[in-house]
């Protein structure tokens, strides 16, 4: 095959690197994996990737190294968001590659068929991967999206009616780690009435876990500020940030639109939490408490 210009050779020992680097981390994966089904994927995909590097290198000629950086981060994202999320947040970019590849089908022969394989092949392995926790998903939203809800609006109230951080706090902490107990027992008879496959006993501890995660973020800044409004600002400002992260995470790993479901949960949010505050106002008035 004759030599490829400089900016062409450029474009292919990259694409070269890509499929290095994700061979790898699919045989990574593979190998840490317990699951027989999704072991066999991994290796299917690491197949999948090798292949297309050896087309690569007889086409470029050169041996290249993996994406160092890939390497490093991809095994820490599997470990904290498990490996669907970390898989399409890797694979996120082959939509612009595959573009890529196909502004050189003119120029290359056989580019067109390893752009199809990587539109349609690995997204029909992929789609064969069974991850645990986003079996159950819909316990971790629940226990997300009532504590948002709940906690904020109650710390508003509070924040009004008592304006003491510390005493916010510690009633914030009570009220949230008593709900998060409540929530957990409600999804344990939920599903194990309703059934579905799914074990209540996870579906109670994801639930319960998220509740309770989400409540001891949202105190925080009742111990860091000396303010009471300043620490409401920032427990707000957390629950906004716990929004748009949880539903990035949904809209990777499960492909759903991020846009309509962050605005619905944080408007929800944060309308319950001015309802609280005109609540907590009115309380105070109505029992001419002065703390």
């Amino acid at each position: 095959m004759k030599p490829f210009d400089s900016s062409i050779q450029t474009k292919l020992e990259a694409f070269q690197r890509n499929e290095r680097t994700e061979a790898i981390l699919y045989h990574w994966l593979a190998a840490r994996e317990t699951h027989p089904a999704n072991r066999e994927v991994f290796e299917r995909l690491a197949a999948d990737e090798w292949r297309h590097y050896e087309e690569w290198r007889r086409m470029t000629g050169r041996e290249v190294p993996p994406y160092r950086w890939k390497m490093a981060v991809f095994p820490w994202l599997v470990r904290l968001f498990g490996f669907t999320f970390a898989i399409k947040l890797m694979e996120s970019g082959e939509t612009d590659t595959g573009a890529a590849y196909r502004e050189l089908a003119h120029v290359i022969p056989g580019v067109e068929r390893i752009a199809r394989e990587e539109d349609e092949h690995e997204r029909a392995l992929m789609a064969m991967l069974d991850e645990e926790r986003l079996r159950y998903v819909g316990s971790i939203v629940l226990g997300l999206n009532d504590a948002l809800v709940e906690l904020t609006g109650a710390l508003a109230g509070l924040t009004l009616a008592l304006r003491q951080t510390r005493l916010i706090a510690m009633t914030g902490a009570i009220t949230g780690l008593a709900a998060a107990m409540s929530m957990a027992a409600s999804e344990y008879l939920s599903v194990k009435t309703e059934g579905g496959g799914l074990s209540s006993w996870k579906s109670a501890v994801y639930t319960g876990i998220t509740y309770l995660g989400t409540v001891l973020l949202l105190i925080t800044p009742y111990l860091v500020f000396a303010n009471p409004y300043a620490a409401l600002v920032g427990s707000l400002t957390l629950a906004v940030g716990i929004i748009a992260a949880f539903n990035y995470y949904l809209a990777v790993a499960r492909e759903q639109p991020f846009g309509p479901r962050f605005l619905e949960m944080t408007l929800l949010s944060l309308t319950v939490s001015v309802i609280s505050f005109g609540l907590g106002w009115a309380v105070r008035t109505l029992f001419g408490v002065d703390i």
